[in-house]
């Protein structure tokens, strides 16, 4: 019994020490978002971790490191100036970019760098996770927009043109990926709904050669049920709202005309517009005619 109560005064007191080691932490607020790596944070706990993101975001810096990981906060607003060629050209060119500001264009060069290291060819990974609402899908955008930029920025052996032609067709790949396989939820207005691997290739100047992507677990039970308030994927509303009338009298809409799987069909999105999905799958590739039978299926 006495070693028992030991061990509870022991633990009490334990309690108390960290609880005030807490406190002492959190007590200078005006410092709280300099913390730019979570494992400078002392004491670790979900309050003083959270209490640094919270303070980083109210002065709008949205990207924090955790060890070799980088925590990315969505800011549900514009900001150009954080994804500009000139911010990309800054973390290409910087001896050491992660002694830069924690940025996703950090994670994205530190990783080119390490291709460019090799003699022999190693592969690069980058995992991108979050759950809905995020920031995944921009963040998809913001690397192969990097790395279209970086990997085509000196004039390949085999000619500028090919080289921006490739580039041009990753970053078409997003709107067509996104009409095909995003829709609008309650938490997400172009919510992914599947899984992607896209795999960027480079030849031995490292310069952008091609590009895959492979897609897995798509929710398609999405097209025939939608959760209330929630929409369909994208590309029903941009045919049904974008196509021309004799498009509509071939592919049987009718003007004006509501249909039952695809509700919400009043809200107007961004991610509508028709036009751009077309315009993409042209510059990939995809002729008229191919076009034409995908919009009719």
């Amino acid at each position: 019994e006495n070693g028992q109560r030991e061990d509870s005064l022991i633990q009490n007191d334990l309690s108390e020490s960290f609880e005030e080691e807490v406190r002492a932490f959190l007590g200078d607020e005006e410092k709280l978002h300099l913390f730019d790596d979570l494992t400078k944070v002392n004491p670790v706990t979900t309050r003083t971790v959270l209490k640094c993101l919270q303070a980083r975001y109210r002065v709008n810096l949205f990207y924090t490191n955790a060890g070799c990981s980088l925590v990315a906060l969505n800011p549900f607003q514009p900001f150009s100036c954080l994804y500009s060629p000139e911010l990309m050209r800054e973390y290409h060119v910087a001896l050491c970019p992660q002694d830069l500001k924690p940025h996703i264009f950090a994670v994205a060069e530190q990783t080119y760098r390490n291709v460019q290291k090799q003699m022999d060819p190693v592969n690069q990974s980058i995992i991108v996770s979050g759950e809905s609402g995020a920031g995944k899908t921009w963040t998809s955008r913001c690397l192969m927009k990097f790395y279209a930029s970086v990997a085509a920025s000196v004039i390949s052996p085999k000619g500028n043109e090919t080289v921006e032609r490739i580039e041009k067709r990753v970053l078409d790949s997003n709107p067509v990926m996104e009409a095909f396989g995003n829709a609008c939820t309650l938490r997400n207005n172009n919510s992914s709904r599947f899984g992607k691997y896209i795999q960027l290739q480079l030849d031995r100047f490292h310069h952008l050669t091609g590009a895959s992507i492979q897609t897995f677990l798509l929710e398609k039970t999405r097209v025939a049920y939608q959760a209330p308030n929630e929409r369909n994927f994208h590309i029903f509303y941009q045919i049904t709202k974008g196509a021309t009338a004799e498009e509509r009298l071939e592919w049987n809409l009718p003007e004006g005309a509501e249909y039952r799987w695809l509700p919400n069909s009043e809200r107007n999105l961004d991610e509508d517009c028709f036009e751009v999905t077309r315009g993409a799958m042209f510059h990939l590739g995809i002729g008229h005619a191919t076009q034409s039978n995908i919009f009719k299926v």
